[in-house]
């Protein structure tokens, strides 16, 4: 075969593409031509590149030939597949340019509100995406059909092992037997029973917090404080529960470096974030080449990645050596579900909600009292003698869904719905944030009212997934949010920022960027205990 520097310099034949260059100056103008194809010049595109780099110029033109005969074939076709509503397309990229700039959760929203669908068809460089954005539409599909709609996509900045090299996460793992086997061991542990085993640990966690949360107080700007308080409160039980590993301080090396691999990799499963996940030659541009930044940071992620997963795993072995290694089967949920950085995310929210809403707070508070008495602390069996918190905590994961767009799940095989065609290969895109902004099922969708849930017709928001991707730790995740929400509510009051002049700051709510969770840019509160009783309780709570 004639190498690719030689093709560049001299055009050539390469399968079925026909490459010719002619120098201009110190490049080369390149055209792709097709000839067994009758194509008309008006389709020939030009591609410079510089001279001699046959590795960045042929991974481009071949990607780029494969989209051309792809728009060929589905010109002649005839338009054989009824596809669901979709921006107009344009030839070659699609819908590249159709998706509105900004969060993705978003985006998806205001097309379907521009189309009057709540399914939305996009069509981005051959990469075919099926967005949902109701609740009907997502329950019959992912729900009732999740045999046929189960798979799963990696994006490739996530996936790649040149990349971050991270496609074996259970929740990324591919419909097969094992995912199945993954699936059925977390099952096994996270049931609605089986979690029970860990309430201790989740009120001992949440009564240490309160404590901890004692030295933010009357701090001016407490957001960062007690984000990483949250944060390291989940992480505690996580990785006892993982490895048996019981963490020796907010700064102990392991968690930091899982929460910096977590966070690197949320961004990195975004489609939207780096262009890689949709245009595969650009894997092949070198890391020196201009504009291929992204290429040498995600690769920085991976190192950090690796140090991030090998810590943990080595503690373990060296317990096993020794013989003092507790046992455990839940390492899988470190490295899958991220629970600590959601339900973090979750707590974050609620301090939001809390600050904007003190009508709500109040009422939350009232109930405390009344059911258990003042001043006494909320254990996870009182969840059923608390109806308005557990309203609150639906409310919570609706108002700001911690996983705004689900997982992506993948067609497992072609399907026909209301007349349009699926098929297999097509990502679905549950938009688990338009969902919640359904005005048919949520009057004022931006008002923070646990009360829209006293009506049994009004369904809690899907954040959790559906069918057989469902997040198995849901019931972990629901106990842990609960019991350190209601703890805080039940000893400290959370209200908004003062200025220098003792005037009260209105908050200003703002999402960080795009990523896998929603999570919240700095904001001013102040968080107080409720009186001089609830002081001397919180420092009492974990004696």
């Amino acid at each position: 075969m004639t190498p690719p520097t030689a093709l560049a310099r001299n055009g050539g034949r390469y399968k079925r593409y026909v490459l010719t260059t002619k120098p201009v100056g110190d490049l080369f103008a390149c055209s792709l031509r097709f000839p067994q194809l009758a194509i008309p010049d008006s389709l020939f595109y030009p591609i410079v590149t510089i001279m001699g780099s046959g590795e960045i110029l042929y991974p481009i033109l071949l990607t780029a030939g494969s989209i051309l005969l792809l728009h060929i074939w589905r010109r002649s076709s005839g338009g054989v597949l009824a596809r669901p509503p979709s921006p107009t397309r344009l030839p070659l990229i699609g819908n590249l340019l159709s998706v509105p700039p900004g969060s993705e959760h978003v985006a998806y929203m205001e097309l379907g509100h521009q189309l009057k669908s709540d399914i939305v068809f996009l069509d981005i460089l051959g990469l075919n995406i099926v967005v949902l954005n109701s609740v009907r539409a997502a329950t019959d599909l992912l729900e009732k059909r999740s045999a046929k709609f189960s798979d799963r996509t990696v994006p490739r900045a996530l996936a790649h092992p040149d990349l971050f090299d991270w496609p074996n996460a259970v929740s990324m793992l591919p419909y097969n037997d094992i995912w199945r086997f993954h699936r059925r061991v977390l099952n096994g542990v996270l049931n609605v029973k089986a979690v029970a085993r860990f309430h201790g640990q989740q009120e001992l966690q949440a009564r240490l917090l309160l404590q901890r949360l004692l030295d933010l107080t009357g701090h001016p700007r407490p957001f960062e404080g007690v984000k990483k308080e949250f944060f390291y409160t989940m992480a505690v039980s996580m990785f006892e529960m993982a490895y048996g590993y019981r963490l020796q301080g907010k700064d102990d090396p392991i968690l930091v470096e899982s929460e910096k691999a977590l966070h690197n990799g949320f961004c990195a499963a975004m489609f939207a974030n780096f262009y890689v996940n949709i245009i595969p030659a650009l894997m092949y541009v070198p890391e020196w080449f201009p504009g291929a930044g992204w290429k040498r940071k995600i690769r920085s992620w991976k190192t950090q990645k690796v140090r991030a997963m090998s810590a943990p795993y080595e503690w373990v072995k060296s317990k096993v050596a020794d013989g003092t290694a507790q046992p455990s089967v839940l390492s899988a949920i470190l490295q899958d579900d991220s629970g600590t950085d959601t339900s973090a995310t979750a707590l974050l929210n609620f301090i939001a909600a809390m600050t904007l809403y003190p009508g709500v707070q109040e009422k939350a508070q009232l109930e405390l009292d009344t059911v258990l008495g003042s001043g006494v602390l909320p254990t996870i069996s009182d969840r059923d003698r608390l109806p308005y918190i557990n309203n609150l905590v639906l409310e919570l994961l609706r108002w700001r869904p911690v996983l705004p767009i689900a997982i992506p799940h993948v067609c497992y095989e072609d399907d026909v719905y209301r007349g349009y065609d699926f098929v297999k290969g097509d990502i679905i895109i549950g938009n688990v944030w338009a969902m919640s902004r359904d005005q048919s099922i949520y009057s004022n969708p931006d008002e923070f009212n646990p009360d829209r849930f006293l009506d049994p017709s009004v369904p809690p928001s899907p954040g959790f997934g559906w069918g057989r991707r469902k997040c198995p730790g849901l019931h972990y995740g629901e106990s842990s949010v609960f019991i350190v929400l209601s703890s805080i509510l039940a000893m400290y009051t959370i209200s908004k920022g003062k200025d220098s002049n003792g005037v009260s700051i209105q908050p200003e709510i703002k999402d960080a960027p795009n990523s896998l969770t929603l999570e919240l840019e700095h904001f001013d509160f102040e968080l107080q205990p409720r009186s001089d009783k609830h002081l001397r309780l919180v420092l009492e709570a974990a004696v």
